[in-house]
């Protein structure tokens, strides 16, 4: 019988991690079912104890559920803990283990398929949200010259950078206050571009910027791409290589071997000008 797997989100129609963990099963030889599910909102501990009791093995978690993820766990990893969100659960018996790969797939597509460092870069991550939150951690560890965080509520931005303070030199900031400073890797973790819309920010923090890379993905030149560009940067990602990479971190995870993700990021990948 075929060992079940799933990603639980609302809305959840248009995920590719199905397509995504169908190829790397194949590439792997690994006899494994993957679907959706959309859980209801305030209904995600119901929605997962019904999974289990069918027999999952595994759950990839996305908007809204990652705090709840976190939650619902039993077991979570240190970037879990210090995050307060998990964006994969592995089932075994009554343990629930929580982990949060978001932030280890950023880091691996920009430092690895990007071939863009942080090491001792000035960094600006826009949003203090749950993409944020899971980002932060892999993104100190990287050692960058600074970590700022901007976001509309200043507040959440200062807990979020508290958060982080013990693992390197990260602050807060509102966006306003960004005028007139420029980063070498801008990132927006908000749900703007989800909507069409721009984040607040003004083009000056692109002035030296090498790198502007959209969390999101597949949704061609955003608005905060289009200022990006438009400002002169000269190289923009969106969040294809990093979806890739944190799904083949958690199918290593589970299954033991990690895919190639060439192929998906190829699949994937639309134009951005």
């Amino acid at each position: 019988m075929q060992e079940q797997y799933a990603v639980i989100g609302n809305p959840i129609a248009q995920s590719k991690s199905p397509m995504i963990h169908g190829m790397f099963a194949q590439m792997t030889g690994q006899d494994m079912l993957y679907s959706k599910i959309e859980g209801a909102l305030g209904g995600f501990a119901a929605a997962v104890d019904a999974f289990r009791a069918a027999g999952g093995r595994g759950l990839n978690i996305t908007t809204p559920f990652k705090l709840d993820a976190c939650a619902y766990a039993t077991q979570k990893s240190a970037r879990v803990q210090l995050s307060g969100a998990a964006n994969a659960l592995k089932f075994d018996g009554e343990r629930v283990l929580a982990e949060n790969f978001d932030g280890i797939g950023l880091v691996r597509d920009i430092s690895q398929n990007l071939h863009s460092p942080m090491r001792g870069k000035r960094v600006l991550m826009l949003g203090a949200g749950g993409a944020a939150r899971g980002a932060l951690l892999p993104i100190l560890e990287q050692v960058p010259l600074e970590l700022v965080i901007a976001n509309r509520t200043l507040q959440k931005a200062c807990d979020l950078a508290s958060i982080g303070a013990q693992q390197g030199r990260v602050r807060s900031s509102g966006y306003a206050e960004l005028a007139g400073h420029s980063f070498d890797l801008v990132l927006n973790a908000t749900s703007a571009s989800l909507v069409g819309e721009l984040p607040p920010v003004p083009a000056s923090v692109f002035t030296r910027c090498s790198l502007a890379y959209e969390l999101a993905y597949g949704k061609g030149l955003t608005p905060f791409l289009r200022l990006a560009h438009n400002t002169g940067v000269k190289q923009l990602a969106d969040g294809v290589g990093m979806l890739a990479e944190q799904a083949a971190e958690a199918f290593a995870w589970w299954r033991g071997v990690r895919p190639d993700t060439r192929a998906v990021i190829e699949k994937l990948t639309v134009p951005l000008v």
